[in-house]
């Protein structure tokens, strides 16, 4: 009997024991979720104003060649020679490829026989023994045949129509040209010639700056193959009408190129400057991204309490970006802190 109280007691003790253990934990767990109210968050703030900057717009375009022609006979026939090779230079008025001559040497014939007889002709209208209608006849018949001539001395003997570099060869000597397409392009060609001592960029510029654009402007065109390396460029051309779908207006930018270094086909960069402004920059760092979302905000300080404000954004300067909507000259911007912050969140500015 004596034993079960003993065991009695001790059970009892350990009950005890665990109750109180439980009450302890149960009374950390509640104060460690407690949170306190009315604590202000420190932050640091500075006032917006407005300053001055440059305005520069980036665009990002594929160089290619500021000139470039597939060269090819007017009709089809025979390939007599090309003279070239890709990669060749070519000076303009070189003898590119030369086709077969028959129907040259034929029309040399005829225009020869029509000379003879112009000339006669020409002899005979001065003493009055020819009729004006049989002089002009011959006269037609031979200056039509000196325009069929030149012309198939044109297509004959093919010429580098400017100075430039063979970028392509699509046939070989005594092959026909069929005149059928040929090319990446569409088109039928014997050899290709780009020109590229220059280079152009095209690509569209917002409808927005299109009164800031103008011929001849100068710009600044870089490459990542190049870096550090600035190449000089102008607008070459503006076009006269708006894209509808993308309300962009389409800009060439002409690239001197002497050295070479450029190629078509390489990415470049092109800076265009549109003269100075003002405008209201704020450290990057203040801007804040809603998740999900592209909306941007930022935080302002209004009598100690935290303001959130939507804002939209323009460019982007270093380390500042400037604010197109939201903002005004004079608010007390959140610079530091703002990421503990909320809207309506008392705070205590500390700079």
């Amino acid at each position: 009997m004596k034993n079960i109280k003993i065991i009695l007691i001790a059970t009892l003790m350990g009950l005890l024991t665990a109750a109180t253990s439980c009450s302890s934990k149960k009374s950390a767990e509640n104060k460690t979720v407690t949170v306190k109210t009315g604590e202000k968050t420190a932050v640091e703030t500075l006032t917006v104003n407005r300053k001055p900057v440059i305005r520069t717009i980036e665009y990002t375009a594929s160089l290619i060649p500021f000139k470039e022609v597939y060269l090819a006979p007017s009709s089809p026939g025979k390939i007599e020679k090309i003279y070239v090779e890709v990669g060749d230079n070519v000076k303009k008025g070189d003898v590119i490829a030369e086709m077969n001559r028959t129907n040259l040497e034929s029309a040399r014939i005829n225009l020869l026989n029509l000379e003879t007889n112009y000339k006669r002709l020409e002899t005979l209208k001065k003493t009055n023994t020819v009729s004006a209608q049989q002089y002009d006849q011959v006269k037609a018949a031979y200056e039509a045949a000196l325009v069929s001539y030149n012309f198939l001395l044109d297509n004959t003997n093919l010429k580098a129509p400017f100075s430039g570099i063979i970028s392509g060869k699509f046939f070989e000597d005594k092959e026909n040209f069929t005149g059928a397409p040929n090319t990446k392009v569409g088109k039928p060609a014997l050899v290709s010639i780009v020109k590229i001592d220059k280079l152009k960029a095209v690509f569209g510029v917002s409808a927005s700056y299109y009164p800031l654009l103008s011929e001849k402007m100068k710009t600044a065109v870089t490459s990542d193959i190049y870096p550090g390396i600035k190449f000089s460029g102008e607008i070459y051309k503006i076009y006269p009408t708006v894209d509808p779908a993308t309300k962009t207006v389409t800009v060439e930018v002409k690239v001197d190129n002497e050295d070479l270094k450029l190629r078509p086909g390489m990415f470049s960069k092109i800076n265009l400057t549109l003269g100075s402004d003002s405008a209201i920059l704020i450290p990057t760092i203040a801007v804040i991204k809603q998740t999900g979302t592209n909306d941007k905000y930022v935080f302002v300080i209004e009598k100690g309490i935290a303001k959130r404000i939507l804002i939209k954004t323009g460019q982007v300067f270093d380390d500042k970006t400037e604010i197109t909507s939201g903002l005004k000259p004079g608010d007390k911007l959140v610079v530091a802190g703002q990421n503990k912050l909320m809207d309506k969140s008392p705070v205590k500015v500390i700079n």
